[in-house]
C-alpha cells in the first residue's frame, strides 16, 4: 500500500467495526495516490527559534487523537494518549508537575486556570487540579472524546464521537444536560470542539449540521444543516464537521469535509457566505481571513467578509497538514514529518521553516502572545518564538 492511501485510510473511522477492519478498501485499492511535495528552498524572512521542549508521553501513532497544548497564559498543559498530563510555564519550560493517569487520553487538554479537564477513548472526563495536577473528579460520558472540551459558566461543554454534546458541573462533575444528533454510519475520525459564545455553545456533528445551545440548560437557539450529504457511496456522502470551529466577534466560521467553509451569524445561525473548500484538519481567523488547510494539502486564505480567495499557496500538496493557527501577520501549519510552515498571511509566501522532531504534527499549533507551541504524535512539546536580531 502506497504511503498516502494508508495516511488517507487513517483519517477515517467507521462507526461499525467491520468497515473499520476495511478501511482501506473502502478507497479502491490500488489506485495510486500523489506522494507529498518535497520542500522547496525559499528565503527565510522570519528566523525562527526553539525555546523550549518537553517530552509528555508516548508515539500516539495513526490514532487521530484530539490532543493538543492549551494555555491560560502563564502556564502551558499537554497531554499524551497514555495518560501523562504536564504543566509548564509557558516562555522558561519550567515543568510545574507531571502525573500519570493511567487513562487512554484522546481530547483536551482544556483549561480555565483552576482545573484542567481531558477526555478518554473510554469515555471518560477527567479534572485536575491545575496548579498540582491532583485528580479532583472524573465522569462517565459513554462514549470516546475526541476534541478538548469548552469551558464557561461553571460547566464543562463535551463532544463525544456518539453524537452528543454533554454538559458537566465543573464542582464534581455531574451531568446537568445533554442533547444528541444523529451520526452516520460512516464519518471521518475527529470531532469538532465545542465553541462558547456568551449565553450560547455551538457545537458541529458528523450529520453535516451546526448547532447552538443555551448554556444554562441546552434548550436550542437554532439548528442549520450545513452541508447536505450526496454522492452514491458512503465514502461520497461523507459531511462531517470535525474541525474546530472559529468564532472573530459576531461570526462563526465553520469548516467541512467534502463540503463548504461557511461564515455564519453567531446569534441566528444565518449563513453569509459559504464556498467549496473541504478539510478534515481545520482552519484560523484573524481580522482579515480565513486560513484553511484543505484536504490535498494547499493553504487557501478567505477574506472573512465575503468569502473572496485572497491567496492560494499548494507547496505543501499532500503532506497532511494539521490545523493552521494566525501568528503575528503569519499563519503557521505542521505536517506529517513534524515541519512546521510559516506563510505570510497577506501573500502566501513562504516565510519559516523549522522541524518539530521527526513525528507527525496532527493538531493544530497553539499561539500565546508571540509563542507557538506544537505537540507532536511523538509526544514531544516544542517552543517557538521569533529569533531577535542582532
Amino acid at each position: 500500500m502506497k504511503l498516502r492511501r494508508h495516511l488517507r485510510a487513517a483519517r477515517l473511522l467507521s462507526l461499525a467495526l467491520p468497515l473499520l477492519l476495511s478501511g482501506c478498501g473502502l478507497f479502491g485499492g490500488d489506485e495510486e495516490e500523489d506522494a507529498p511535495a518535497e520542500l522547496v528552498k525559499f528565503e527565510q524572512v522570519i528566523k525562527v527559534r526553539q525555546t523550549w521542549s518537553a517530552s509528555i508521553g508516548g508515539d500516539n501513532k495513526f490514532l487521530r487523537l484530539g490532543l493538543t497544548p492549551a494555555s491560560d497564559g502563564a502556564r502551558v498543559f499537554a497531554a499524551a494518549h497514555d495518560g501523562r498530563v504536564a504543566a509548564f510555564e509557558a516562555f522558561t519550560g519550567k515543568r510545574l508537575w507531571a502525573v500519570k493517569t493511567r487513562r487512554p487520553l484522546s481530547g483536551g487538554p482544556a483549561t480555565d486556570g483552576r482545573k484542567v479537564l481531558l477526555g478518554t477513548s473510554d469515555g471518560d472526563v477527567l479534572a485536575l487540579d491545575a496548579e498540582t495536577g491532583a485528580s479532583l473528579w472524573s465522569a462517565q460520558v459513554g462514549s470516546e472524546v475526541l476534541a478538548a472540551p469548552a469551558i464557561s459558566a461553571g460547566l464543562a461543554f463535551i463532544r463525544t464521537v456518539d453524537g452528543r454534546l454533554i454538559a458537566l458541573s465543573l464542582a464534581d462533575g455531574a451531568e446537568a444536560w445533554f442533547v444528541q444528533q444523529s451520526v452516520p454510519r460512516l464519518s471521518v475520525r475527529g470531532t469538532a470542539a465545542p465553541v462558547v459564545a456568551g449565553t450560547s455553545v455551538v457545537a458541529g456533528f458528523d450529520n453535516g449540521r451546526v448547532a447552538a445551545y443555551a448554556i444554562g440548560d441546552g434548550s436550542p437557539l437554532w439548528d442549520v444543516l450545513l452541508n447536505p450529504p450526496g454522492g452514491r457511496t458512503e465514502v461520497d456522502r461523507l459531511v462531517d464537521i470535525n474541525a474546530a470551529l472559529q468564532l472573530v466577534g459576531p461570526d462563526l466560521y465553520v469548516p467541512g469535509y467534502q463540503g463548504q467553509i461557511a461564515s455564519m451569524a453567531l446569534e441566528s445561525g444565518q449563513v453569509l457566505w459559504s464556498r467549496e473548500v473541504s478539510t478534515y484538519s481545520g482552519i484560523a481567523a484573524d481580522l482579515l481571513n480565513v486560513y484553511v488547510a484543505n484536504a490535498t494539502g494547499e493553504m487557501v486564505a478567505l477574506s472573512r467578509r465575503s468569502g473572496r480567495e485572497n491567496w492560494r499557496a499548494p507547496t505543501l500538496l499532500n503532506r497532511d497538514l494539521s490545523g493552521p493557527a494566525a501568528w503575528r501577520n503569519s499563519v503557521v501549519v505542521g505536517d506529517f514529518e513534524g515541519y512546521l510552515h510559516w506563510f505570510n498571511a497577506t501573500t502566501g509566501d513562504l516565510q519559516a521553516r523549522v522541524r518539530a522532531g521527526s513525528k507527525r504534527i496532527t493538531s493544530a499549533p497553539l499561539v500565546v502572545n508571540d509563542y507557538v507551541y506544537v505537540l507532536t504524535d511523538g509526544g514531544k512539546l516544542f517552543a517557538f518564538t521569533e529569533r531577535e536580531s542582532r
